[in-house]
Order: C-alpha cells, then structure tokens, then sequence
C-alpha cells in the first residue's frame, strides 16, 4: 500500500522480459528460459541464444540477444512472465496497487519488488508448516569430469552459470552471466528515454530523475545512487 501511493514517474517501455518459468511454481531455480517475445529455451542453450560483449564505454560486459538486442532482467520479468504463478495474496495485493498482470514502466518496479516480498514471505510460511525433514542431508554424487549449466532467480534477476570440471573435480572453465551486466543495455534505453522526456527539468532534477531511473535496477555498481556526473549542454544547435 505505502509503495503503491508513491509518486511513480510514467515511462512505458517496450522491453524483452527474459525469467525463468517453472511449470507450476513462481521461478526460483528451475525451470526453463522464456521471453515475452517467443523466447522458450534450455538453460544450457543460454550461450546459443545470449552473447556478452565488450563495449568502448564501459569496463563492464553487455548482454543482448543475439540478433536482437537488450533484454530485462529482474522482478518486474519475473512477474510480467508468471503472474498467474504467484501466492494468491501477492496476486490480490499487486492487483489492489494499481498493477496488472504485466507491468512496463520501470518505475514501477518498486511495487513489483514489495509484491515479490509479500509473495516470499507467504511461500515462507508454507514451507516451514509442510515440512518434512529428508532422509539425507545432502545428494550423494561421484566426482568426475564435466561441464554443467545452472540458472536461479537471484533478487536483481536471472543469475546463469557455467562450469567445467576435471576429472579430479577441479573447476577447469567457469561463467557467471550476473543480473546487472545482463541489463546494463536496458539501463541505457531507459535513461535514454527518460532524458529525451525531461530536458525540460532543471539540471538537478533531471540528475535526479535519471538516478531514480538507474536504481529502478538496483544495480550491484559501486556507489550506484551517487555515481552519476550529468553534464547538459543546453546551448542551441542545427543538430
């Protein structure tokens, strides 16, 4: 409720969501890898289909869709490709905040977060009052060569690993594909756009703004809510 009466800046953008999706469950650590633009692949498929790249700007690596472009990453993809997988009282709760099934403005993603929380705490509750102690406390496995792939829903969203092993169980070859660098081109679109619809704010405000726009993100850069340095140039031109 309290998130839900923000004054949420409008911005609708056209994004590439990329979560996992579990059959029947709100994605954790299962599933397979879909997008609201047709994407339905493996986990291990991941490099057949994504690419990270180096960019001149940035010393950080840039994910895209091969011969595509930027995708998202993060709760509001989680929730846009799995609404209907939510705990009931997540689903009633992001209804009663203004929220429909799927959700594109970025800015938003504050109410999406607070519906994830709720939705956690109330699977929570369900697990520890259906619990059942296992047999064994761990999964008993034989140490030998080979290359595996995972992918987990981590806060900040879809988190891809991969790893090689030698036969003595060495980690011979290993890839982490984080949330953040996965939505830094998506980071860029929208401070692209929210730029191009206040130029008419005072530089500060407009500082500001583009701010709130990176922290929709949350993402793990050092000192991210202070590191920006705007600089406008608002003298006229033929370009």
């Amino acid at each position: 409720d309290w998130v839900a009466a923000l004054d949420i800046p409008k911005l609708e953008q056209d994004f590439e969501y990329v979560s996992l999706s579990h059959p029947d469950e709100y994605p954790f650590n299962e599933g397979r890898l879909v997008s609201n633009k047709g994407l339905d692949i493996a986990i291990s498929e991941f490099n057949d289909v994504f690419v990270e790249e180096h960019v001149e700007r940035s010393n950080a690596l840039h994910s895209r869709v091969r011969e595509r472009g930027a995708y998202h990453v993060g709760p509001m993809a989680r929730y846009s490709l799995n609404f209907e997988k939510l705990r009931p009282v997540a689903r009633e709760a992001a209804l009663a905040a203004g929220l429909g099934p799927a959700c594109f403005n970025p800015f938003q993603s504050i109410i999406v977060r607070a519906v994830e929380t709720l939705h956690a705490v109330d699977e929570a509750l369900a697990i520890i009052a259906d619990y059942e102690a296992p047999a064994e406390p761990y999964v008993a496995h034989e140490v030998k060569a080979g290359e595996g792939h995972g992918a987990s829903e981590a806060p900040r969203g879809m988190l891809y690993h991969r790893y090689r092993l030698e036969d003595d169980g060495r980690i011979a070859q290993a890839q982490i594909v984080p949330p953040t660098a996965q939505n830094q081109l998506t980071i860029e679109d929208d401070l692209r756009a929210v730029l191009e619809d206040h130029l008419d704010l005072p530089d500060d405000q407009l500082s500001w703004r583009l701010e709130q726009s990176i922290r929709n993100y949350d993402p793990c850069i050092s000192c991210a809510t202070h590191f920006l340095r705007l600089t406008v140039d608002r003298r006229g031109g033929d370009g």
